[in-house]
């Protein structure tokens, strides 16, 4: 078996893990999918462990894939509706050449196998050593970003809830920005508009990693959707509950006009 594959082929989640076998699934569906690779749990490891051949087919394989790279985990229980992960694994952005690939997977495999995971996994009852898949997919430069659900979180109604920000999505994710937030119905109207607070937005820098830029005062509580980009996002969502079920959790990007899908995975039900 090949332990690292372009997306559209990672098929099997017990070797390259849930996140790269979402995307792969989307890739084949045509969804918007930037381009990557997917790396097993594995090839990971000897990664992690320095070997030279593992190094070296990584960053063969990774080549024609455009600069910068997004580079993150992938592991076999993550994402599910059981458990997330969110936060627990590194995620490292704007890494510049593949030449630096080898370094940033051995971080993401021992954010894996950290202390705070392992608690993490041992809190959701996942008592086994992980297997970390890594994907390594080309860096949009967004203009906005953030997440989105098919379904209310809140309360289950049939509408979908957007959150989004100026650049790339992390500021969402991470709790970065007070995002705007808008809620759209199944058949595309808008229902809700609140305009956020978006005093910082993550932006890549030239030479590698990421820098929190202030934004301009005008932009602060403008929201960062409009219209047609609020239909781009329930067009997709309809899309993605075709391919994989209902209530999803999204992570979207829109750079140069283009709607990108970055994750698609189960709304996480546990509370633990």
């Amino acid at each position: 078996m090949n332990e690292v594959l372009p997306l559209g082929e990672a098929r099997d989640p017990t070797v390259f893990g849930s996140k790269a076998v979402g995307l792969g699934e989307a890739t084949r569906a045509g969804l918007p999918v930037p381009p990557g690779i997917a790396l097993s749990g594995q090839i990971v490891e000897a990664v992690a462990s320095g070997e030279e051949e593992a190094v070296s087919t990584v960053v063969r394989l990774a080549e024609h894939l455009p600069l910068p790279l997004a580079v993150r985990s992938s592991a076999a229980d993550e994402d599910g509706a059981q458990a997330s992960f969110a936060g627990q694994h590194l995620t490292l952005l704007n890494v510049p050449s593949p030449s630096e690939l080898a370094s940033a997977v051995r971080d993401i495999w021992w954010s894996a196998n950290s202390d705070s995971a392992i608690t993490y996994r041992q809190r959701v009852g996942l008592f086994t050593r992980p297997s970390v898949g890594v994907v390594v997919q080309s860096l949009l430069n967004p203009d906005v970003a953030g997440v989105m659900f098919t379904q209310n979180p809140m309360n289950g109604a049939d509408e979908r809830v957007i959150e989004g920000s100026w650049g790339l999505g992390e500021a969402v994710v991470a709790g970065t920005v007070i995002p705007d937030h808008f809620r759209v119905d199944r058949e595309g109207r808008t229902l809700e508009r609140i305009p956020g607070l978006k005093q910082v937005a993550i932006r890549a820098l030239p030479g590698g990693g990421t820098v929190e830029e202030a934004v301009p005062a005008g932009d602060v509580e403008r929201l960062c959707l409009d219209d047609r980009q609020l239909n781009m996002l329930s067009e997709l969502a309809l899309r993605c509950e075709q391919v994989y079920g209902p209530a999803r959790d999204i992570e979207w990007a829109i750079a140069d006009g283009t709607l990108y899908l970055l994750q698609c995975r189960a709304v996480t039900r546990s509370g633990r």
